[in-house]
């Protein structure tokens, strides 16, 4: 009988004897080496040895009768069991012939190896019934890294067969059907990847939120990768588009998304190499937080990595990487089949949907914020715990607050109403766990711990896009059902309003037939926060402005870059989702007010009396003043278009007083390579202005189509500031006055064979201004993404 395999001699149909986990390692060894997919050797027990082991001196009898009668919620007793086992395993001697192979095998894998007398291991485990397609097991068992010699690899080997029997991994079995008697396990030694003075982290090859799966989803942080993996860190993320990989289009132009996280401790290699003395945490130099622990161009190589393993697979995957600080080279330690996303697509195309009551959460205070898992909410009293060791005080609909989670937790999370933590990101396990068990989670808030309250009644929001947010108090929310099976057909095309780029994935599963308004200045809002004249003149600002900018854009290789990245991060985010629908950008419409309001903002932007009429849309385009700005704005809206490919990409041009500041517009845009009819590149214009409408045939002589922006038109055609409470009850698009206008505008539009939309919010709110705009002929309206599925229905009478 073989007590050990190696990588080299394993592979997918090994599951029974080297568990999921190695023999998905084995499988890539095999199989992906010629797609350029690195992955470092090694060997693995078999289950057969592990079984055997067990069954010397009746050990595996004891285990059962230690196990009988145990309930599971009694944390308390499942902790004294399962110390009990794991002692008992621990005591228990090899059987001589599995040590001796176990010995032999090290003995080749040193002897073989470049640096025999610095290479280290880790000490995985792989249980048989773990990293299946409908079972996740993640971090149920231990890992061990930078093991070296052969005792300590011994040792290490006998403590990953204790794990078995750690209580998570005891209450998970249980909870999800599986028979104790019936899982083994198998320990792989792996040659270590010098991640602990390189990177490291986990990549989903489908987004982990809202099931998109055009795109890979990348976490990086410095260090080995227990610091992502255990949430010990707030990781970098990057999103690379797959089909911009795929058709071949620049590599370096597929990532639509970069998020800086703070990565505050890294773990690095110890003096030792045993169980308990191979690793230490370390603080991250403070310079080095604020920069991209990878560049573009090894999260390109990561994804395309990615991206071959989910086709050898043919399933969604999640990944662990390493990138090593000797040779530079990246290297996959582990993959394993995505379970939660991919399970939840297995129930037919629902859309579930949590919505907060957005008036009584705008009444109350957001105590803590981090970032989102889940896209759920929850509410009930607070449990704060400083330790695993206060389990036992969690009870069912509490929401469960601690610095940090891990696996061991598993037996309380599934308690809570919701999960909120100090540290962490998106793919650490405490957020994996959280998905499975359909909990909403906050993690990486910094500060829950002591800003939350024992007792304190609160509501978590993961229902708000990447941001999670705990509000004081029970806040109302509602869960909205809705089956996308059988949408009925409309005779218009609805599309989306979407304000920000980290809901735009989840917004796509709706129908729709794209977007009708993104709008550049929430980008620039939510993804820079800086005036871009402060970014252009960082020069000349005051220093303590100057040291706010270098903070906020040192990932990036200058402030005018970080505006332009950020920008094309945003729209390229919106557009993948979208893809090959149109998705239609509004160039940026601050208001001076609201521009006044970034930072550095109050420098730059007049004091308007009314700025709803004022310096805004194409006047500031082609004013002295801010025609450096706009260059920086059409520069990374050429750079989506051209360089990443995204041709589903349509301007609009807002707020247009006259056919001449049109032209000029034009010109300044083709200038900057941005000419319409170049590489299909339509342009079309917001009908908003009383002007455009007695006009409508100059202004469409030189642009598209028309999108009517019914909020202005509205306001300006009944002279009712729509921000004034005093008159608000006047403003209403279905005025007879504004409807005459909109006739004649799509009439004017249906004639010249241009393109006509809305935009405005006046479908949204009122489903009989919807109908009658579809009678009209109006080709398309745009919606906010939450009334889309209600007029849907309306319009066909199905509601």
């Amino acid at each position: 009988m073989s007590t050990i395999l190696w990588f080299t001699e394993i592979g997918m149909s090994d599951v029974p004897q080297v568990g999921g986990k190695n023999a998905s390692l084995g499988e890539m060894v095999v199989n992906l080496a010629d797609a350029g997919v690195r992955v470092p050797g090694g060997f693995a027990t078999t289950a057969d040895a592990y079984r055997d082991f067990l069954a010397e001196g009746g050990l595996d009898a004891k285990i059962r009768d230690t196990l009988t009668g145990l309930d599971v919620e009694d944390v308390t007793e499942l902790a004294r069991r399962g110390e009990q086992i794991r002692r008992l395993i621990l005591d228990h001697p090899f059987p001589e012939a599995l040590e001796r192979d176990i010995r032999a095998g090290y003995d080749k894998l040193v002897a073989a190896d470049t640096h025999p007398d610095e290479v280290t291991w880790a000490v995985r485990s792989s249980a048989t019934a773990e990293d299946l397609p409908d079972a996740s097991f993640a971090g149920q068992q231990e890992t061990y890294l930078n093991i070296g010699g052969i005792d300590n690899i011994l040792e290490a080997v006998k403590s990953v067969f204790a794990s078995l029997y750690n209580d998570r991994a005891i209450a998970y079995r249980v909870h999800h059907g599986f028979v104790h008697d019936e899982v083994a396990l198998s320990a792989g030694v792996q040659r270590m990847v010098r991640t602990d003075i390189g990177a490291s982290g986990v990549m989903f090859t489908v987004d982990t939120e809202s099931g998109f799966d055009r795109a890979v989803f990348i976490t990086a942080a410095y260090g080995l990768g227990e610091a992502v993996v255990q949430g010990a860190v707030n990781p970098d993320e990057f999103y690379v588009y797959k089909p911009a990989i795929e058709e071949g289009r620049s590599g370096r132009d597929a990532i639509v998304s970069r998020t800086v996280g703070e990565k505050a401790v890294a773990m690095r290699y110890a003096e030792g190499t045993g169980i308990a003395s191979a690793t230490r945490w370390v603080d991250v130099d403070a310079d080095e937080r604020l920069r991209f622990s990878i560049d573009d161009d090894e999260v390109t190589e990561l994804a395309r990595h990615a991206i071959a393993i989910e086709k050898h697979y043919g399933r969604p995957m999640d990944i662990e990487w390493g990138r090593d600080g000797l040779d530079g080279r990246l290297y996959i330690l582990q993959a394993r089949p995505e379970t939660v996303v991919s399970r939840r697509g297995e129930a037919g195309r629902s859309l579930s949907r949590f919505e907060i009551d957005r008036a009584a959460a705008d009444a109350t205070d957001v105590l803590v914020e981090g970032r989102s898992i889940g896209q759920r909410i929850g509410a009930g009293p607070v449990r704060v715990l400083r330790s695993i060791k206060e389990m036992d005080r969690v009870r069912p609909g509490d929401v469960l607050v601690a610095a940090i989670t891990d696996p061991d937790w598993e037996p309380v999370m599934k308690r809570a109403a919701a999960i909120i933590t100090e540290r962490g990101g998106r793919t650490c396990h405490a957020a994996i766990i959280a998905r499975e068990l359909g909990v909403p989670a906050i993690v990486g808030t910094g500060d829950a711990t002591t800003a939350l309250a024992d007792g304190q009644e609160v509501t978590v929001s993961c229902a708000e896009g990447d941001t999670g947010r705990v509000y004081r108090g029970l806040v109302p929310f509602q869960e909205h059902l809705t089956s996308l099976d059988e949408m009925p057909e409309i005779p218009v095309k609805l599309m989306m309003n979407v304000a920000t780029p980290d809901q735009a994935f989840s917004f796509a599963a709706l129908p729709n037939s794209g977007v009708g308004l993104a709008r550049m200045e929430f980008i620039i809002n939510r993804q820079i926060g800086v005036h871009p004249k402060a970014l252009i003149e960082r020069d000349s600002l005051a220093p303590e402005l100057r040291e706010q900018v270098d903070r906020l854009t040192a990932a990036y290789p200058s402030p005018t870059e970080f505006f332009v990245r950020r920008v094309v991060e945003g729209v390229s985010t919106i557009a993948a989702a979208f893809d090959p629908k149109p998705v239609i950008v509004r160039l940026s419409d601050f208001k001076s007010n609201e521009y006044a309001n970034l930072l550095a903002g109050d420098i730059y932007e007049p004091d308007e009396e009314n700025p709803m009429i004022g310096y805004r849309g194409a006047a500031r385009y082609v004013s002295e003043g801010f025609r450096d700005c706009f260059a920086l704005e059409c520069e990374a809206l050429r750079r989506v278009r051209d360089e990443m490919g995204l041709r589903n990409v349509k301007l609009m041009v807002p707020f247009v007083r006259t056919v001449a500041e049109l032209d000029d517009v034009l010109e300044i845009m083709a200038s900057h390579g941005l000419k319409r009819g170049e590489n299909g590149l339509q342009v079309v214009m917001m009908c908003e202005v009383p002007v455009n409408y007695l006009l409508a045939d100059e202004f469409l002589d030189r642009v598209d189509g028309f999108s009517i922006g019914s909020n202005d038109m509205t306001q300006l055609i009944l002279g009712v500031d729509r921000d004034s409470g005093l008159v608000a009850h006047d403003f209403d698009e279905r005025n007879p006055a504004v409807l005459k206008v909109l006739a004649s505008v799509i009439e004017t539009c249906r004639r010249r064979g241009k393109y006509v939309g809305i935009c405005g919010q006046g479908p949204s709110d009122h489903p009989d201004l919807a109908s009658w705009l579809v009678e009209q002929g109006i080709e398309s309206m745009s919606l906010t993404p939450d009334t889309v599925v209600q007029t849907w229905l309306s319009l066909t009478g199905a509601q």
